[in-house]
């Protein structure tokens, strides 16, 4: 797919980027440094559709020519909200928590184009169902690094955190950061003019 206007990923997720190029888009990255804790009052997909929302208009007002998108991803557990933890025990006990038990990942996905003034927003839930894990076994990933900068403490694209995930229901992308079908449904319906085919 390629896109008559210029694309900006307001985002600094290496899976985000990676995830774009896999579909063929072109695109540069100019996150946003929108401050995500800022409200989380809201159910979890008016919390992701907020932050996506906000992370791209943030963004998109420097390059109104351009289409700019923004995605926000959240772990939910009980009705708690699980960002990225803040040092090894909270991913610990994060961990521990999703052990053998099912969550719910949410993404917010934003495109803004200033110059048609266009605005869409959605969202993609995904049920994710862990196996049991044990303590060696939590240890073991966390000391790997990698929980630190995935909500939820985890990654289901990760070597290790993979072998945890004992099934999904719904959209894998989804999971790992942004929504591929859902995107590109936004694309094709709501920015078809932009769209070279």
């Amino acid at each position: 797919m390629k896109l008559r206007v210029p694309l900006i990923l307001a985002s600094r997720s290496p899976r985000r980027r990676k995830l774009l190029a896999q579909l063929g888009l072109h695109f540069e990255v100019h996150p946003s440094d929108l401050d995500e804790n800022a409200t989380n009052h809201r159910l979890p997909e008016q919390l992701v559709e907020q932050l996506a929302l906000e992370k791209a208009r943030t963004v998109a007002a420097r390059f109104p020519e351009a289409l700019t998108l923004g995605a926000d991803t959240i772990v939910v557990l009980d009705g708690d909200v699980l960002n990225k933890p803040a040092d090894e025990a909270e991913a610990r006990a994060m961990l521990r928590r999703l052990s053998g038990r099912t969550h719910t990942v949410y993404t917010g996905v934003a495109l803004v184009h200033p110059a048609s003034q266009r605005e869409v927003v959605d969202y993609e839930a995904t049920q994710v169902t862990f196996a049991p894990l044990t303590d060696a076994e939590i240890d073991a990933y966390v000391a790997t690094g990698s929980p630190l900068d995935k909500a939820g403490a985890y990654g289901i694209q990760d070597d290790y955190g993979a072998v945890f995930i004992r099934r999904i229901e719904g959209d894998y992308y989804n999971v790992v950061g942004l929504p591929l079908h859902r995107l590109y449904r936004m694309l094709r319906n709501h920015f078809a003019d932009l769209i070279e085919d």
